[in-house]
């Protein structure tokens, strides 16, 4: 099943998590996905700061599309893995996004 939700790569490892409706923590505003500084305060898998690794984000478009946001540092020997965390049964849209929202240790100057 298609799922929405977050994801990092924490020292090489994907670190995903498909969002659960009946989540109570890390959810955002819009109420059907996760925040990642919220659910990283939750999940706290090291003592590094939600936006120290590269991350990203997997969305579905009106036409049920999966769209794949990530850090420009994800190489795309992620995707295969992502798109089985996430259920995406189909060729994913990918986006890298360069804005400062997915920036991560290895973008900072």
């Amino acid at each position: 099943m298609n799922k929405r939700g977050v994801f990092w790569i924490v020292e090489g490892k994907l670190l995903a998590f498909p969002f659960d409706e009946t989540a109570a923590v890390g959810v955002a505003k819009s109420g059907n996905t996760y925040n990642h500084k919220l659910l990283w305060e939750h999940i706290k898998p090291c003592g590094k700061p939600f936006d120290h690794y590269p991350r990203g984000r997997v969305e579905y478009n009106t036409r049920g599309k999966a769209i794949i946001y990530m850090n420009p540092n994800i190489g795309k020997e992620y995707v295969a893995e992502i798109r089985t965390a996430f259920g995406i049964t189909t060729e994913p849209e990918i986006r890298y996004d360069f804005s400062e929202h997915y920036k991560c240790f290895l973008d900072k100057d």
